[in-house]
């Protein structure tokens, strides 16, 4: 089928408890999404069957639509008039999504690289075996028998190199004799992509015991990484094997007219299309109630991670851990006591679809957001980095380092756009929440543009992608993203009021905004005009990107919540006196309008 043939797409995303639809139909010249569909996912008992949820959640979307798309439990194809549809494509986390374990022979080097393949892949990392991790032989061992992971990816090595490491780690792999977690009749696959020297080795141990596929290396020389062999391999793999084993998916593989991708993988391709297609420096989230992923596309480097415990309503008692109650009471402008927030987040634990009833409640919730928003971001900027050339050798210091292995690709001077996606972000009741709370937990400097995915519909686009970019980025446009506007924040420090810049925004539509914003204000400024032109002019001392005192021209963009100015400064601390700072979170608040007053 040629793409000019694509007029109306049905595109599901099998979560791990609802699974979606939505329609897709070419109005003239561009794509737009019209329908949508939602039911809960069937993996478990008593369905056992992923496609009855699939078309429990297509029928929705014939009954909104007045199309008929199924013909009993086929979906009719190609459409014609009200009936049918021209494909019909489908992500999938269902069932726990792709669960990997990766090795590496140097933890901070090969095994880095490893762990940054699988993510990018669309894959949950157990674990992270190295030679040198600290671990006893018979402990790596029971940990890879323990942990049943879906495939192992084995790295290890420049090409042609020493291979005793990389030989060692697959006799542990023998010694283990690990099982896959679905479906105990089949070898666990295995990916091979270490140096080269080695194959005839690997093949001789692991051959016979495990479903091994050898593939390119991932660290060809010590400063180049060549992950998209293996990333392939992953997503080969991911259908041939773990898809057949989960329920219902082999006929579900039937239905699509385009390979499954693991819902991560999907959302990770369309931000690298939008990035690509704009040039753009992007930064996208998705939090959930169990996990936050994170996705970057910096210089034309695509990452993502994975903070697996860190999550709105599961994974909540997690954040509070790690974050510490001082770091989330610092962003509620009234007083509470440790205890009664342990309380209240513990009982979001426990009743995980509760809402916030009020407006109190509905604060602890954007303080926690913040704050595992700020995590999973540094738990980012540690795995995406730079590698390092040969010629710096690493001293001891280095390897107590935990971004040994090269400079963090992310510089937020740089970022050009941030995506939020994920209930808290999605659905907070007003705009002007989800960017403070992404401004608060990323402190973007200088220019940075800000929207969120208005209905998770990323993973759906990312598998369209495969097919047609021009119709994923069309919806993308014009259906998914909802443009909050440009948030302004000029780096520097200053005493409390004084003029750190001058302003002046002209729109497309010949609106014009100026002023001055003064260190220790937000002023938010509504702006909807979808195009405008900037002049800022920073004090000394002030950095809007061109350098310290440099006057900026740029082209940014309005928005629902429009322009937010940050002038508290980067880096941006909170006062240690309490007083102080709740009345600074209530100036900060009301001059968003955050919250009923």
């Amino acid at each position: 089928m040629s793409k000019k043939d694509l007029e109306i797409i049905i595109a599901t995303d099998c979560g791990s408890t609802t699974t979606k639809a939505i329609l897709i139909e070419k109005k003239g010249d561009t794509y737009r999404q019209t329908f949508r569909g939602e039911a809960p996912t069937t993996v478990e008992a008593p369905f056992e069957d992923v496609t009855k949820g699939v078309l429990n959640s297509i029928t929705e979307v014939e009954e909104l639509s007045g199309r008929k798309i199924l013909d009993g439990e086929r979906i009719i194809t190609p459409n014609s008039g009200l009936t049918g549809a021209d494909i019909y494509v489908s992500t999938s986390s269902a069932g726990g999504g792709l669960q990997m374990m990766v090795a590496g022979a140097v933890k901070a080097m090969t095994g880095e690289s490893a762990q940054r393949c699988a993510l990018g892949a669309g894959a949950i990392v157990m674990d992270v075996l190295a030679s040198n991790d600290g671990r006893a032989d018979h402990e790596k061992i029971e940990r890879i028998r323990q942990l049943r992971p879906d495939m192992m990816l084995l790295s290890g090595g420049t090409d042609g190199g020493t291979i005793t490491h990389v030989v060692e780690l697959a006799q542990f792999l023998k010694a283990a004799d690990p099982k896959p977690r679905l479906g105990a009749s089949y070898k666990l696959p295995v990916i091979y992509a270490g140096n080269n020297k080695a194959h005839a080795q690997i093949k001789e141990i692991l051959g016979d015991r495990t479903a091994l596929i050898i593939t390119e290396n991932l660290r060809p020389t010590l400063e180049k990484e060549n992950l998209m062999p293996a990333r392939h391999k992953i997503h080969d793999i991911f259908l041939e094997h773990v898809m057949q084993q989960a329920p219902g998916y082999p006929r579900l593989m039937k239905m699509v007219g385009a390979p499954i991708m693991p819902t991560p993988a999907a959302v990770g391709t369309m931000t690298e299309k939008f990035a690509k297609a704009n040039k753009f420096n992007v930064l996208a989230v998705d939090i959930g109630g169990a996990t936050t992923d994170v996705f970057s596309v910096f210089s034309e480097v695509f990452n993502r991670t994975v903070s697996a415990n860190l999550g709105m309503s599961y994974s909540i008692s997690n954040v509070m851990a790690e974050a510490g109650l001082a770091n989330i009471l610092r962003w509620l402008p009234f007083d509470m006591d440790e205890q009664d927030l342990r309380n209240r987040l513990k009982n979001k634990m426990i009743r995980p679809t509760t809402i916030p009833q009020t407006v109190e409640d509905l604060q602890i919730e954007h303080a926690v957001a913040r704050e595992a928003l700020r995590l999973a971001f540094d738990q980012h900027k540690a795995l995406a980095v730079g590698l390092k050339g040969v010629q710096q050798e690493r001293s001891i210091s280095d390897a107590f380092d935990q971004t040994a292995s090269g400079a963090s690709l992310i510089n937020v001077m740089r970022l050009d756009y941030v995506i939020g996606s994920g209930g808290i972000l999605a659905h907070s009741p007003r705009r002007t929440q989800s960017m403070l709370m992404m401004i608060d937990a990323y402190q973007p400097e200088g220019i940075t543009r800000m929207a969120v995915d208005s209905i998770f519909m990323m993973p759906h686009l990312g598998v369209l992608a495969q097919i047609s970019e021009k119709a994923a980025l069309d919806v993308f446009y014009n259906d998914c993203l909802v443009r909050l506007g440009t948030c302004l924040a000029p780096k520097g420090l200053a005493k409390e009021g004084q003029l750190i810049m001058e302003w002046e925004v002209t729109g497309s539509d010949g609106s014009r905004q100026a002023g001055e914003l003064r260190f220790g204000d937000i002023l938010h400024v509504p702006f909807a005009a979808p195009k405008a032109r900037l002049v800022a002019k920073p004090v000394k001392g002030f950095d809007m990107g061109a350098g310290s005192g440099s006057r900026v021209e740029a082209d940014i963009e309005g928005g629902v919540v429009g322009l937010v100015l940050d002038g508290r400064g980067r880096p941006f601390n909170l006062s240690k006196e309490p007083a102080k700072r709740r009345d600074d979170l209530n100036k900060w608040y009301k001059a968003m309008g955050m919250y009923p007053v």
